[in-house]
């Protein structure tokens, strides 16, 4: 019987504890020597020789040659092993799907994609479903978590809102249901998009460093999140950061959430539609990339003008709610201030609360474009597979 068939679950997370450590910091550190680490653990070079044996053994860690530069002793850095542990990432928004595979490392390689502009809701299930199956029949064991992004409001492990497709309350247990050993085996994670982008720019994007970090992104409606030493914040059913349903538009709009008033009506492309005077879109996300496209004159410049106010008006609400250190912004949010950098300005200082004007938070794009979420779906995976429990049962399996 080996060591870890005898720990219990507190020795285990004890005997793992420094190398959950040294996982996460080469992950967070891409290219890390082992001396630059264990300068940061603290560690004697020694302690993290032994440390990164065990780690290749369990086939958690490797090291490999670092590029070549100039003369002298060449070294070597640590990376994924391999053959190690890997997690999905599945992203679902408003017109496709995709599916990514990563290592400990965290680099994305996307397995599977498709547009779904016309299928039912159980076709597309089955479709997301069956790849997900054939990815996990390919690797072998490796896949320890499928996380899943969703371009719509998530409680507990239901989307109970998806607007775009006119869902409500689906149970998304079916992308993982038919898997032999099911969630016992794999675990599966469900987020919102812009949680997940939120955390994605929190840990290795616009906002790394920030103690706490605010993040809104603009699709379909609005989303965000409050992201506090790294973790975001997700309320009791994991559905906070609907920021676009709180009351800053007007409230003579009913929103198809129910509420009236909601900001989602006030920043989108169905926002931009109603300033021109147009039918509301079927696509309001290329509807509006259709009219930034444009020249920012006439009535366009000022539709764009008025939506990128209510944006910047809305984040000082928030700022002034949350009090970041700093704003991070994703999707139609970052086109939308580029369009009316101004306006955008204005109304943003308007919004604030008189002495947070004169040191306000800075307002950046986000760094992970259209890969945040999906970004971010991988680390939500990586930190369930990287706990000193489950790095305990991953060399288990092994021995």
């Amino acid at each position: 019987m080996t060591r870890e068939n005898q720990d219990s679950p507190s020795a285990a997370q004890q005997r793992w504890f420094g190398a959950a450590q040294l996982i996460a910091l080469a992950r967070a550190e891409p290219g890390i020597t082992r001396a630059a680490a264990a300068g940061q653990l603290g560690i004697s070079t020694g302690g993290a020789a032994d440390l990164v044996a065990r780690l290749r053994k369990a086939r958690l860690l490797d090291e490999t040659p670092a590029p070549a530069a100039g003369r002298g002793r060449p070294t070597t850095i640590l990376g994924a092993h391999p053959d190690g542990p890997q997690v999905l990432a599945a992203e679902l928004r408003a017109g496709d799907w995709r599916l990514a595979l990563a290592g400990l490392d965290g680099q994305l390689a996307i397995v599977a994609q498709a547009r779904h502009a016309g299928g039912s809701q159980q076709q597309l299930l089955a479709d997301m479903a069956a790849a997900i199956a054939a990815v996990r029949a390919r690797q072998a064991g490796r896949i320890r978590a499928v996380a899943v992004s969703v371009a719509g409001t998530v409680s507990d492990a239901r989307l109970v809102q998806f607007t775009t497709r006119g869902w409500t309350d689906v149970d998304l247990s079916v992308l993982t249901a038919e898997l032999p050993g099911g969630a016992a085996d794999i675990p599966l994670l469900l987020g919102n998009d812009a949680t997940l982008a939120g955390l994605a720019e929190a840990r290795t994007g616009a906002a790394r460093g920030a103690g706490t970090a605010l993040h809104v992104l603009v699709a379909v409606g609005l989303g965000g999140t409050l992201v506090v030493n790294g973790e975001p914040v997700t309320g009791a059913h994991g559905a906070a950061g609907e920021y676009g349903h709180v009351p800053f538009g007007d409230r003579a709009m009913v929103c198809p959430c129910g509420a009236r008033g909601c900001w989602d009506l006030s920043i989108d492309g169905r926002a931009v539609a109603r300033h021109l005077g147009d039918p509301p879109p079927d696509d309001p996300v290329g509807y509006a990339h259709d009219v930034l496209g444009r020249a920012a004159v006439g009535d366009t410049r000022t539709a764009l003008e008025s939506v990128a106010s209510a944006l910047g008006a809305g984040i000082g609400g928030l700022v002034n709610l949350h009090d970041p250190d700093v704003v991070t912004l994703s999707g139609l949010a970052v086109p939308f201030r580029a369009a009316a950098p101004q306006a955008f300005s204005d109304a943003y200082r308007d919004g604030l609360m008189a002495f947070r004007k004169s040191s306000a938070p800075p307002v950046r794009d986000g760094d992970h474009g259209d890969d945040g979420s999906l970004r971010g779906a991988t680390t939500w995976a990586l930190d369930h597979i990287t706990t000193e429990i489950a790095l305990a049962q991953w060399a288990q399996r092994d021995s």
